[in-house]
């Protein structure tokens, strides 16, 4: 009886070796040349836990940019709502939920045939809303009412970038909550000089007393100093304007600013208005270190103040 030997033999077993040995090097090299060639986007910040989904007890934020009614639309949203998300998922700061609908701006949202919405986000399970919404936003009155709530009464945070100053042109009680409304961008997209007014608040001391930063700066109108602690401002003595500026607040454009809703704390700067801004590590710290104080997580005092000519804060602050 004859018996069948394997179709492998040792010569074909030495030189399948060989190719596994050779294609190995060569898999493990390019991933290396790969690795070396991406930049280090995580550079000089500290590496937290990076959960796949909110961990117990871990604060949630909801990042919301509605901009479907938008006049002359952003096309950096999109990438800024992703730094935003990035940073909290890479320092485990926070938990981010992402959403460009407004049904979910509600303690009990729905779905869009009206029935109640199964799990997802909601205002009754973030901790603070990351907004970058633009012009007319349709909310029904349960949703504004509960939008108020969620900052005033309950506490809850509430960040919001840009465009922000732009939204809700026609509900009155919005502006109350931000602190102010959009009065236009007299000056284009260009570099400016901008003040530090508040360098011991969290979101801006690590900035210096001054620095230049080139954006689509926005004038704020209808705040008032006595409500909000303007933290920097844009010097307008360098800039020229493309339009007549007049009005109350003529030569103070706050870029950025703290308050209390109530209960709630507020931010807003109108940094940044192009997607390579929003790569700027200096504004992304503003921006992490804010919703980081929004969401209580680290102290700073709100203290609304007179412009000042100068930079630094008044002793004992």
């Amino acid at each position: 009886m004859r018996i069948r030997t394997h179709w492998l033999d040792t010569g074909h077993v030495f030189a399948l070796a060989v190719f596994v040995a050779i294609t190995s090097v060569s898999v493990a090299t390019a991933r290396h040349a790969t690795a070396q060639s991406q930049p280090n986007s995580t550079q000089g910040r500290t590496q937290g836990p990076r959960p796949s989904g909110r961990r117990n007890g871990q604060k949630a934020i909801l990042i919301w940019a509605d901009t479907r009614n938008g006049i002359a639309q952003h096309d950096s949203v999109s990438h800024a709502m992703s730094v935003i998300e990035r940073l909290g998922y890479e320092s485990g700061a926070y938990f981010a939920y992402i959403r460009t609908d407004s049904n979910i701006i509600s303690n009990h949202p729905k779905m869009t045939d009206g029935k109640p919405a199964s799990g997802g986000p909601s205002l009754a399970n973030v901790d603070a809303i990351f907004f970058l919404g633009h012009r007319e936003i349709e909310l029904d009155p349960g949703q504004r009412a509960d939008l108020l709530a969620f900052v005033h009464d309950e506490g809850k945070g509430f960040v919001a970038a840009h465009t922000a100053l732009t939204a809700f042109e026609s509900w009155p009680e919005f502006g109350e909550l931000l602190g102010g409304r959009f009065d236009g961008h007299p000056w284009g997209n260009v570099e400016g000089s901008v003040l530090n007014e508040e360098p011991t608040f969290p979101a801006t001391k690590h900035f210096p007393a001054t620095l230049t930063i080139k954006d689509e700066f926005y004038r704020p109108k209808d705040f008032s100093r006595d409500k909000i602690d303007v933290l920097l401002r844009l010097d307008t003595s360098k800039l020229q304007t493309l339009r007549p500026m007049g009005g109350e607040h003529s030569d103070d454009v706050p870029l950025a600013w703290a308050k209390m809703y109530g209960k709630g704390r507020v931010f807003y700067s109108s940094f940044a208005h192009d997607a390579s801004t929003w790569d700027n590590p200096d504004v992304q710290k503003m921006y992490f270190e804010a919703i980081k104080w929004a969401l209580g997580m680290t102290d700073g005092e709100v203290k609304p103040h007179p412009i000042r000519v100068s930079s630094a804060a008044p002793e004992g602050k």
